[in-house]
Parts: C-alpha cells; structure tokens; sequence
C-alpha cells in the first residue's frame, strides 16, 4: 500500500531505528514527509523508495545492525530465518543474458520475470523498475545490482521471490566504484518489510561472502543457486567463508 499514511512512531519501527535518529535523518537526509501541524507524517511506498537507496549504501555496521533488526522483525511473518530456498528457485536463475545496455538489461529481466506467471502486469512492472532506477543506481560494487519496483503493490505477484540473471557481456549500471555490472537480481515481494529485509540480506551476502566471485564463474543454475544457499547459511552463521569452511571441512 504505496500511499499509507504513517506517523513518526510507526516510522521509525517501520525502520528499525529510534526517534531521535529519525529527528536527525529529517534534518540531515532528505527523508521525505509531509508536515501535518507541527508533526511530521511519511507515505509509506516514499519510505520503501528512500530506504532502499539508502540499504544499498549503508556501510557494513550500520548494514548489519539494520539485517539483525529485520531479521527480528520479519520473523512475525516467517518461520524460518533463511530467504534463499523459498524465494529462489533454480529455473529462476538465467546466466546467459544478451542484454548489452541498462535499458536492455532492465526489459530482459522483467520479461524473464514475466515467463514464471506470478507477475500480474509486467508492463507496470517495467515502468516501476525504470523509475526506481531513475531515483538512484541499484548497482553495487562488485558487479552486482539489485533491480526492484518504485512501489510495492500487495496483489501484484502471486506471492514473493527472486530473480537472478548474469550478462555474458559486463554492462555500466553506475556503481559508485565505477566498475561494470554483470549480476542481476530483480526482487518481486509482495511484503514491504520482506523487501527490505531481502534488500538487506543480499548486501549481507555480498559483503560478508565471496558470493559475487562465485556467481560471476558458476557454470549453471544449479551451481548458482547452491552458491546463494551456502553463502546465506555463512552469513546467517556470523562467520567469515574460511572459518565456515574450516567447521565443516
């Protein structure tokens, strides 16, 4: 529900953060609001867009001080802590895109998203990707970029899950490191919070594992989607891929 109304306290649960950190992102980063008196009130699918660009440029311990937090807070929804096996399966998982440019790059997989039916309207889809990408970059360093909607529409997948394509070709995705981008994952959640915290737990996985070396050399879809299972069990386990390595060896 993109244009929910929410107050400065359900915000900052929403965010995992506490009032005073919200009195400060208000004055020093452009969080977007709307002033009703002297109160300020937030539209939720403006919070969803601003704090996804700022997941993506969080560093390592504001990210994972946010990843424990959601990794809390989504488990009134969920079972299980792991998000790999339910909203990743292998035949969504494509490592021979011949797109060659970020238009092309963005169309490829929302037309591949489009292929598994759970997506009600993919022409909607696109526009809402392109525009968040309009808002900033989904491209991290490393080559790996996160493509998701502007807004988040409770009935517009057939539930949540994930989407992986590789480039045979690199692609400029405008990574703040200015290298090229070749892993494309697109997020279809249903849940706003699930979004984020997938947002979250990506970066995780990146940052904390060798997954983007891994990925950028899997030779299938099968390798690739046990790749992001065992670098999501690492990272939920708080060890570095050698110390995992060394316990299970």
């Amino acid at each position: 529900m993109p244009h929910r109304t929410l107050s400065f306290e359900e915000v900052a649960d929403y965010l995992h953060l506490r009032p005073e950190d919200i009195h400060r992102l208000l004055k020093t980063a452009d969080m977007p609001h709307q002033m009703r008196g002297n109160r300020p009130v937030f539209l939720r699918g403006d919070i969803d867009a601003w704090a996804s660009c700022r997941i993506l440029g969080l560093p390592d311990r504001r990210l994972t001080a946010f990843h424990e937090q959601s990794t809390a807070q989504i488990r009134h929804i969920r079972d299980e802590d792991a998000l790999m096996p339910e909203l990743l399966r292998t035949e969504y998982i494509k490592l021979d895109l011949a797109s060659r440019t970020k238009s092309a790059v963005i169309r490829d997989m929302v037309d591949f998203a489009a292929t598994t039916g759970r997506v009600y309207d993919p022409k909607a889809l696109l526009a809402s990707v392109q525009e968040r990408e309009e808002l900033c970059t989904t491209a991290l360093p490393g080559g790996m970029a996160l493509l998701h909607a502007r807004h988040h529409e409770e009935y517009a997948f057939d539930g949540s899950f994930l989407l992986l394509g590789r480039t045979i070709a690199t692609i400029p995705f405008g990574a703040c490191d200015g290298g090229h981008t070749r892993l494309f994952f697109l997020l279809c959640c249903q849940d706003d919070q699930l979004h984020l915290h997938t947002l979250a737990r990506l970066c995780m996985m990146a940052s904390k594992t060798d997954l983007l070396a891994q990925l950028w050399h899997a030779p299938d879809a099968d390798s690739a989607h046990a790749i992001l299972g065992e670098c999501e069990q690492t990272t939920l386990l708080g060890k570095k891929p050698e110390e995992a390595e060394a316990e299970t060896g």
